[in-house]
């Protein structure tokens, strides 16, 4: 296919490799869903092997030329085929409530992406995505390391997250500048005993001033009761772990 076709404004980058390509698909577990849903479809590399494991595939494509040559080149309903911005898209529009996510995903928006999943995370029990190993390496990041950062606690808190492979440059096009790597996001089992909007606040507050210790950082709830004897709250964001923002998040519940 041309040069021309492809719209570089949507900063993608198309994997070539079909063993590639058919590795990815096949880490899906398939465990308590039946329903994926593809970002970023391009040619439909990774289409042709969803299809080939699970009937019900739904892709969401942003590129119109793109949106053409799917319905053109694949046998899937219409209707399952979504020319539309992941970013604004509320999988409840179309009554799925249970699904895994997957894609080679443009890696400019990569945290959005990630915010969006976990905005609906339980809705997605697992999402198997490429991205940027460097961007990789942020989300699997732990207290005191240099990465660690909101999306590592983040994702933690709601997902396993299990590095699969890297992956060559050679074999996208065009060909990126960055290093690439697939992983694999799995929901947590364990039910979710916390509030996920203070712990979204707790988080983005103590990492955007993480050289305050957190009872400076966290000014906005210092009116609820008894709030300086919240512990940890004499360190600074990177000195606390994932289990222990948890709990600062349910200390925090408490007194409210």
């Amino acid at each position: 296919m041309k040069e021309s076709f492809f719209e570089k404004k949507f900063d993608q980058y198309f994997l070539k490799d079909k063993n590639i390509a058919k590795k990815i698909v096949k880490n899906l577990s398939f465990q308590d869903y039946n329903t994926v849903v593809e970002i970023g479809p391009g040619l439909g590399i990774l289409t042709r092997y969803l299809l080939l494991l699970c009937k019900k595939v739904f892709l969401i494509e942003i590129d119109e030329n793109l949106i053409f040559f799917l319905k053109k080149n694949f046998s899937i309903s219409k209707n399952q085929i979504i020319h539309q911005d992941f970013l604004k898209w509320n999988p409840e529009e179309i009554n799925l409530n249970n699904f895994a996510l997957i894609g080679n995903f443009p890696y400019g928006i990569s945290s959005k992406i990630l915010f969006h999943i976990l905005k609906y995370n339980q809705y997605i029990p697992e999402c198997i995505g490429m991205f940027q190993k460097e961007f990789v390496e942020r989300i699997l990041s732990h207290k005191g390391m240099g990465k660690y950062g909101i999306l590592s606690v983040l994702v933690q808190s709601f997902y396993d997250v299990e590095y699969l492979f890297s992956v060559k440059k050679h074999v996208f096009y065009p060909i990126p500048n960055v290093k690439s790597a697939v992983i694999s996001l799995k929901r947590k089992k364990l039910k979710i005993l916390f509030n996920k909007d203070i712990l979204f606040l707790c988080v983005k507050m103590a990492f955007n001033q993480r050289r305050k210790i957190l009872k400076n950082a966290l000014q906005y709830f210092k009116k609820i009761p008894n709030f300086y004897d919240i512990p940890f709250l004499n360190k600074r964001a990177e000195q606390l772990s994932i289990k222990e923002f948890l709990q600062l998040t349910k200390e925090i519940e408490i007194r409210k």
